[in-house]
């Protein structure tokens, strides 16, 4: 059975120095893709399977992303403003993030992947969690991949992804004639993240690892980490050219990570 309690982790922390044009000013989280933070799409996918608790691993520039939620009603509703001694604001239209409970904590700034998980150790109250990176994107169904963790009893799942080569794959004769051009062609399986986990995961993390060497390497050992594989649509915005393939997707109307 699917706990709609369970948190879902994001790490929000990175510095993101490949799209340095983009986050000089504002951490990668909240790089807009149609107007909205690419955070706020991928709440969105969580959100439209149940899940509405989530917990934001913040380092680099977090105080953008409080802002924006301590901002959010202001920001996504009409309201009316009632000034003097009874100073209180009254919002006069409804936003659809309704009952989105949303932790923010500071996991440092130079915190590595698996350092930034075992910070929020605390807020954890469940059996199970949920952890993604901040700026990856896919039609991904969640209710599925708990299932799927839930079924094999295993500590940790992970999300395999097979996107396509960012090149053109040529086959070549050995005197260099060009036998065969494929403009895009699947890669082998990735780690897309997207990660369900049992709290005994915190045993194999410490506050200085790096979630994807020594703790899913261990996990990987020992036979306790499973892949969900998914063969639809997924994306990490690492780039300025992917920033703008998102944009662009989202402006055709059908963006395919747009599930709700």
């Amino acid at each position: 059975m699917r706990d709609p309690n369970i948190p879902v982790v994001i790490l929000c922390g990175g510095l993101g120095t490949r799209l340095r044009e983009e986050t000089e000013f504002r951490p990668k989280p909240m790089i807009e893709v149609g107007g909205r933070p690419v955070l706020w799409h991928i709440m969105k996918i969580y959100a439209h399977y149940g899940f509405r608790r989530f917990i934001l691993c913040l380092g680099y520039k977090g105080g953008v992303i409080k802002d924006y939620f301590l901002n959010y009603e202001a920001m996504s509703n009409d309201f009316t403003v009632h000034l003097g001694r009874q100073n209180c604001v009254t919002y006069q239209s409804n936003h659809a993030e309704q009952d989105f409970q949303i932790t923010l904590v500071d996991t440092g700034l130079r915190s590595m992947t698996g350092g930034r998980v075992k910070r929020i150790e605390p807020f954890v109250d469940t059996d199970t969690f949920m952890v993604t990176y901040g700026d990856g994107l896919a039609d991904l169904d969640i209710g599925e991949l708990v299932d799927y963790h839930n079924s094999h009893g295993a500590l940790a799942t992970l999300t395999a992804s097979r996107p396509p080569s960012r090149y053109g794959i040529l086959d070549l004769s050995a005197d260099g004639q060009v036998l065969r051009f494929a403009e895009k062609v699947q890669t082998e399986w990735i780690n897309g993240g997207f990660f369900v986990f049992n709290c005994a995961v915190f045993d194999y993390l410490d506050k200085d690892c790096v979630l994807e060497e020594g703790p899913l390497q261990r996990l990987a050992a020992c036979g306790q980490l499973k892949a969900f594989r998914h063969e639809g649509f997924w994306i990490g915005m690492d780039t300025y050219r992917e920033y703008e393939m998102l944009n662009q997707l989202w402006d055709s109307g059908s963006p395919p990570w747009k599930v709700w």
